[in-house]
């Protein structure tokens, strides 16, 4: 069987983690339309009686302005060392950028195969789409146009990045679909749903601390209790709203996906904190798990 360790990079929302999702069967990233959503670096395993791909999930390659998004790219720059093969993801539907074709020529240029994945082709005329495969059929990589939203092209990708993929056993056991935790995936959550429900900059600049994650009630339901720590005074009243509606309905939403995941009942307690410019803080960064990513 073939295995190996497959690097996604790219532009922030270039839908990096949509397709991963797509291709594993199973969410193991959070998505959102903001850059930024991913800030760690996060394993998917595709597992087939032929073959085994672990998926590697950056942080959007976007400019660093604050301590957090320095150690984000470095997390990004650090995954494609010892991978056995990179897939950059590129927005098809945005048009070709300069950066992009910086990006793909600095992962090419790596010892690593390369295959391009251009995204979000479903949103695109078809017109755009081929005159990009002409402009990119120059370069020495394997192109790919996908749809992670329609489910098209994905098994294609899939035939592709396992050419280049070497022989060998399992790299995990069958039923690892991920190498983070529940009580991550829950906190995940959390951010997802107030990425989806807040604009600009508030998103960006909070961070989910779980203080209680247990089991009650003879185990039928999770006890769930936790932190939404934002950088301003003025966010966090926006964050908890007027009587306090923001902050029950964006946790009614993360508690229905969270007994989704969970398979359990879910009692969700969450409280609003201000910490000023935590994102340039190394200390705080390490206290809420950020150092290193």
């Amino acid at each position: 069987m073939k295995s190996g360790f497959v690097a996604v990079v790219g532009r922030a929302n270039a839908g990096k983690s949509t397709l991963i999702n797509v291709m594993v069967g199973e969410k193991i990233a959070i998505v959102s339309p903001k850059p930024q959503t991913t800030r760690d670096r996060i394993l998917g395993v595709l597992t087939t009686d032929d073959y085994q791909i672990a998926f590697i999930d950056t942080p959007g390659i976007y400019k660093a302005d604050n301590l957090l998004n320095s150690v984000m790219q470095k997390t990004t720059n650090d995954s494609v060392a010892d991978v056995d093969a990179v897939l950059f993801v590129m927005d098809a539907h945005e048009g070709i950028s300069d950066t992009d074709r910086e990006l793909l020529k600095k992962y090419s240029s790596l010892n690593v195969p390369t295959v391009l994945a251009l995204s979000k082709t479903d949103i695109m005329p078809e017109s755009l789409l081929i005159s990009e495969l002409k402009e990119l059929g120059e370069e020495n990589v394997d192109i790919v146009p996908v749809s992670a939203r329609k489910n098209k092209n994905v098994k294609e990708l899939i035939k592709v990045i396992l050419k280049h993929l070497p022989e060998g056993g399992k790299l995990f056991e069958e039923d690892i679909v991920s190498d983070r935790s529940e009580k991550f995936m829950i906190s995940e959550i959390m951010r997802e749903k107030i990425l989806l429900k807040f604009d600009k900059e508030i998103p960006h600049g909070i961070a989910i601390i779980i203080n209680k994650f247990a089991l009650m009630d003879g185990g039928r339901t999770y006890e769930i209790n936790l932190d939404i720590v934002c950088e301003k005074s003025n966010h966090k009243a926006i964050l908890i709203g007027k009587g306090g509606k923001a902050i029950k309905e964006v946790s009614s939403f993360a508690r229905q996906d969270m007994e989704k995941f969970l398979g359990k009942k879910v009692f969700l307690t969450t409280y609003v904190k201000v910490k000023e410019d935590w994102r340039n803080s190394a200390q705080l960064m390490k206290q809420y798990g950020y150092e290193g990513l």
